[in-house]
């Protein structure tokens, strides 16, 4: 797989998720809110969602639109390979 200019972004953002999740561990284990640890999951839910629906446009935009315009995949198989990844949407 090659990597893409929105490969950095998409790193940083897991990675202040990945930080945010082992902070809720910590809330977690002071005994904090039940209300603050669920705004909190929700954040990291909405980074990490954030972050695959980037990486699949990505995937669309470059990787699926090459293949179609350059032939190096089947009608068939870039169809099918698109089918795939939107699924994740």
């Amino acid at each position: 797989m090659s990597k893409h200019t929105s490969h950095p972004d998409i790193t940083k953002r897991l990675k202040r998720a990945e930080g945010h999740l082992k902070s809720i561990i910590t809330m977690m284990d002071e005994g904090r809110s039940c209300m603050d640890i669920a705004q909190q999951l929700q954040a990291v839910e909405h980074a990490i969602a954030s972050a695959k629906r980037t990486m699949v446009h990505d995937h669309i935009d470059h990787c699926l639109e090459q293949a179609a315009r350059e032939g190096t995949k089947g009608v068939n198989e870039t169809i099918r390979e698109f089918k795939a990844i939107t699924r994740y949407l």
